[in-house]
């Protein structure tokens, strides 16, 4: 009998292997299922340098890209031909991926169903967040799945970070954890780190006040850790930024290094276009073509007339008639207008653009249309009123 297939089967490749079975965790009593004692796979990771585990602190409910949002969570949303959570995990050598674990809570369960079908070289494993606990707490509720050296990244990073060097730097400093570092001009957003002559943190402070900043390198949200980590966290609701790392900066238990290249939390439908305008850059896709400056999902794509087109993701069955698009996301069977000027915004599958309308960093919903002549800015469709 057939059944429908769920939103994100387009973008799974078919793998001539069949699918490895995957485990899931509710964390807060439940120990990891696996076909090996858990004292064999400590053991397993500490004699084995090529492997190693990959935390995913996928916490958010990703707000500031809602409607998408609502129906897709953020680690699953397309940018490209892969999901966000692929593009971030990337960063870490695909043969140094043993399992990437997922810490979150918002719509877990549709993650958990996508990596059950993904063609991906690792095993996934989720660990549920009954509330938001916090980066500390995220990480800490891993605790009893995770064990050795292991990664740990913020769910939302794109980014042109090796982090092998991270790797590299753990082995020669050692201690408890290894920051990736992004050099800002203003920090006073972020969390600030101060560096001695061997790269080892002397301090680290979230969000300084101006008269406060001792430092324009910023945490960048990727890390190399030992298990040890989960001795400085502790149950329930924590933050890293707040409670962990200053401490391990006062002991002198953290390494950092700076990288160059980019950096963007994907986060807004500002950044999120940018995501995908590096990621365009870079040639971060598993299928379909770089044409000019825009990725084409399959020869489905149709530009008509004097369109003009740049910097744009553009999924299969994207039609768009004499409009100009900048830097713009559309999925899946997405029509737009002629005379349209749309910048920075993100169009759900199914839904139609209107002719003469402007949109400035929208983000459309699903199966919607979109009426002649709208004129929006930094909002959501439909509106909220």
């Amino acid at each position: 009998m057939n059944r429908a297939l769920p939103w994100y089967s387009w973008m799974f490749i078919v793998s001539p292997n069949p699918p490895r079975e995957r485990t899931s965790l509710n964390c807060a009593a439940t120990l990891s299922q696996s076909s090996k004692p858990p004292t064999l796979q400590v053991e397993k990771r500490k004699q084995c340098a090529l492997s190693m585990q990959v935390v995913v602190l996928a916490g958010g409910f990703g707000t500031r890209l809602r409607p998408w949002t609502y129906e897709i969570p953020k680690p699953i949303l397309p940018m490209l031909d892969k999901t966000l959570l692929e593009h971030v995990v990337e960063v870490v050598p695909s043969d140094k991926v043993d399992e990437v674990v997922v810490a979150g809570g918002y719509k877990i369960d549709d993650i958990e169903a996508y990596f059950k079908e993904a063609d991906v070289s690792y095993d996934v494993r989720i660990v549920r967040e009954t509330e938001p606990l916090g980066t500390g707490g995220a990480l800490g509720n891993c605790r009893d799945v995770v064990s050795g050296q292991f990664v740990c990244l913020n769910g939302d990073i794109i980014s042109s970070l090796d982090m092998q060097v991270g790797l590299d730097l753990h082995q020669k400093n050692r201690g408890i954890g290894t920051l990736a570092l992004w050099e800002v001009q203003d920090p006073t957003p972020f969390g600030i780190v101060g560096l001695d002559d061997d790269q080892r943190i002397t301090q680290f402070k979230e969000k300084p006040a101006p008269q406060e900043v001792f430092s324009n390198l910023i945490n960048a949200g990727s890390y190399v850790f030992e298990d040890d980590i989960f001795d400085y966290i502790p149950l329930g609701r924590s933050s890293l930024e707040r409670e962990v790392f200053p401490v391990l900066a006062e002991e002198r238990k953290l390494n950092g290094f700076s990288f160059d290249g980019y950096f963007i939390d994907a986060g807004t439908p500002k950044s999120w276009s940018l995501g995908v305008e590096a990621s365009i850059a870079h040639e971060r896709w598993k299928g379909g073509k770089r044409i000019d400056s825009n990725w084409h999902a399959d020869d489905s794509v149709n530009i008509h007339g004097d369109s003009k087109v740049e910097n744009s993701m553009l999924s299969t069955g994207a039609s768009i008639t004499s409009a100009q698009l900048s830097k713009c996301s559309l999925l899946n069977n997405v029509r737009v207008g002629s005379n349209s000027k749309l910048n920075e915004t993100l169009i759900g599958r199914n839904s139609t653009i209107g002719k003469n309308c402007t949109l400035d960093s929208v983000v459309v919903d699903h199966d919607s249309i979109v009426p002649d002549n709208t004129v929006l800015s930094c909002a959501q469709w439909p509106l909220i009123e």
